[in-house]
């Protein structure tokens, strides 16, 4: 397998819905929701990809830091490095029947465990989306996280029992989520969550909860109050709200808020080891990536999936030693200086 095949392949398997770019930044695709383009004017899409184009390394090469350690440890769950997947959930409808449901999370998680790393699988207004992370876990015992949309406390409990019967040892609720229209008109109402109700889910569940959708510190600091195990810096892709800014733009001043209280995730068009790289510096202990995997998933399946993600763990290490960073446990941030 090489990278210009797997890329070929998926811009034809995705039958328009994703032009595969060669610079993927949000422009051509920008107000295709469904689709895999930003919500609107795209804007939100596009200030995540300039956001971290804004962030520069400083390179350093008078050092020791020979074979850098890329492995981590967050929340019971070991990775090679510090990605997980994005959930990426209604393939049909965004990605054009591209692939199914099943094939799609059997692709990403199968493709996540070769390549040493986890999976987070969606929900939706079908059964058989959340259904499908479950049917997963069966196969990867501990290797998924299921993702649960911000529905009424009491059904988030349910689906989040569920998931830890099938052996999740995690699971999350993407809060950015809250005025999801298809849910809603397919009778499955969602919204926003109250610092007493992340309390309640937090109190009624038996495995780590992670919040995907913060923003702001103080967002960052209620999820701390409310006992969550871990956030995620996301704007849903820069498909759920029009005109906010880059996550890689807000990423240190959440860090500063709530770095060492919780685990910080953050997502947001990264789509190499370097992006990745940028993220830790910025105080992230992980990143998920979504379009840039799913592309793989697309193109060449879990063997697609697991060779995307050893192109990036290649990139990482190359820009871990080209900034003398030991180790992704502690990136500094003098690797990096922000654009005025």
């Amino acid at each position: 397998m090489d990278w210009d095949t797997l890329q070929k392949s998926a811009r034809k398997n995705f039958n328009g819905a994703c032009r595969v770019c060669r610079v993927c930044n949000g422009i051509v695709c920008a107000g295709e929701v469904p689709g895999m383009g930003g919500l609107g004017t795209g804007t939100s899409f596009t200030n995540n990809v300039k956001a971290l184009a804004d962030v520069k390394f400083n390179l350093r090469t008078i050092h020791a830091v020979n074979v850098p350690n890329l492995a981590v440890t967050l929340l019971g769950l070991s990775l090679e490095l510090p990605v997980i997947a994005a959930p990426i959930g209604g393939i049909s409808l965004n990605m054009r029947g591209a692939m199914s449901e099943a094939d799609y999370v059997s692709a990403i998680v199968s493709g996540c465990a070769k390549a040493g790393v986890v999976a987070m699988t969606g929900d939706g207004p079908k059964p058989e989306i959340f259904a499908a992370g479950l049917a997963a876990l069966e196969n990867e015992k501990g290797r998924v996280i299921p993702v649960i949309k911000p529905r009424e406390p009491k059904q988030i409990v349910l689906l989040a029992q569920q998931a830890a019967a099938a052996g999740a040892l995690a699971f999350g609720m993407d809060i950015d989520a809250a005025a999801l229209v298809n849910m809603t008109r397919a009778g499955q109402a969602v919204g926003p969550k109250s610092l007493s109700e992340l309390k309640y889910i937090k109190q009624h569940t038996t495995i780590p909860f992670i919040v995907k959708g913060i923003m702001t510190g103080d967002e960052a600091e209620a999820c701390y109050q409310a006992g969550v195990d871990a956030i995620v810096v996301s704007n849903h892709g820069g498909r759920a709200l029009d005109h906010t800014p880059g996550t890689a733009e807000v990423l240190g001043e959440i860090s500063q808020a709530v770095k060492g209280k919780v685990k910080i995730f953050v997502d947001g068009a990264i789509q190499t080891g370097a992006d990745i790289l940028k993220m830790l510096a910025l105080g992230a202990d992980a990143v998920l990536i979504g379009r840039f995997l799913a592309k793989a998933a697309v193109g060449g399946g879990s063997d697609g999936v697991a060779f995307a993600l050893e192109r990036l763990k290649n990139e990482l290490q190359a820009a871990m030693i080209l900034t003398g960073t030991a180790d992704v446990k502690g990136v500094p941030p003098t690797i990096i200086r922000l654009s005025d």
